[in-house]
């Protein structure tokens, strides 16, 4: 079995991002660093403010509609394809529908090897690194704490409530040179 793809799940401010920057550092052959937070940010502005695109509510909720499945659908078609033509991704994504979130991804990525990982962080720790970021609406990080692990399933799980991001790379490269 030869991973192509690492998939990070967790809630905003969980420690992804941080993580997928250590794993660049420690894995022994390149990986690209691909996020949701880049399909958002590459979508035209009047689709991150729409009940068509992805909206953000004041409290820190987030609906997506029927325009972001559309583009979230052909984005991970295309993160996919990369992955078959040999490129080695890492993916920072919250499931903000769980279990279907993860059934879309499998979809996508029929035929590659992935490595699911849950990123755990305590409610309260992911508050306070929300906070301290400023470029999130409060309240994200609290309520998608568990909400985006919800009938999940993972190969592995870290948590970065008290555990460094650069540790928690260092187990899931260990899983890696641990498989067949």
């Amino acid at each position: 079995m030869t991973i192509q793809v690492i998939v990070l799940n967790g809630g905003s401010s969980s420690g992804k991002s941080e993580i997928t920057r250590c794993l660049q550092a420690v894995l022994p052959h390149p990986w690209l660093a691909l996020g949701v937070d880049t399909l958002v940010e590459a979508m035209p502005a009047s689709l991150r403010t729409s009940g068509e695109g992805i909206e953000f509510a004041a409290d820190g909720g987030v609906a997506v509609g029927p325009e972001f499945r559309t583009l979230e659908a052909a984005w991970m078609a295309g993160v996919a394809a990369m992955a078959r033509a040999g490129a080695r991704i890492i993916i920072d994504d919250v499931f903000l529908g769980g279990a279907a979130s993860q059934r879309r991804w499998r979809m996508s990525l029929g035929g590659v090897d992935v490595l699911w990982v849950g990123v755990r962080c305590a409610r309260a720790v992911a508050a306070n690194r929300e906070l301290a970021r400023g470029d999130r609406i409060r309240g994200m990080a609290e309520s998608q704490a568990e909400m985006v692990h919800q009938g999940v399933t993972y190969d592995l799980e870290v948590d970065t409530t008290r555990t460094p991001s650069s540790e928690c790379a260092r187990t899931i490269a260990a899983r890696l040179r641990a498989l067949p």
